[in-house]
């Protein structure tokens, strides 16, 4: 449950973010498509969160695959998502990918960071 509280303060701070911007500076630097992309990557991180969950807990000394396929998963949406928008929009690419981007890095972070976070007490255990 930690995963989600934390997941749904970054998204907060997120949209805080956005909205400053959409603000200060209205459609320069952020896409029309923000809050789609915004929920995009809260559903593609809860789901592959969930996936590794379901993982860890069925079959422990395999999670590495549950993970990295969860990683590939994530990693072909997205790629799937720009192509898709380049192809049937095609206006403001350079805007969409600059925006997707930069979300894609902040929430592949915080799972990377939550990863880091939860196997920290399992390699103490071992030592």
């Amino acid at each position: 449950m930690k995963f989600y509280r934390n997941l749904v303060v970054l998204t907060i701070v997120c949209a805080g973010v956005i909205l400053l911007l959409l603000e200060f500076t209205g459609s320069l630097l952020i896409n029309e498509y923000i809050w789609h992309m915004l929920g995009f990557f809260v559903f593609v991180t809860a789901f592959t969160y969930y996936i590794c969950s379901l993982g860890y807990k069925h079959d422990k000394e395999n999670y590495q695959v549950y993970h990295f396929s969860s990683m590939g998963f994530r990693m072909v949406l997205c790629i799937g998502v720009v192509f898709a928008y380049a192809y049937f929009k095609g206006e403001n690419k350079l805007q969409f990918v600059f925006n997707f981007f930069v979300l894609y890095f902040l929430y592949t972070g915080f799972e990377i960071y939550s990863l880091l976070a939860n196997l920290r007490p399992h390699l103490k255990e071992q030592n």
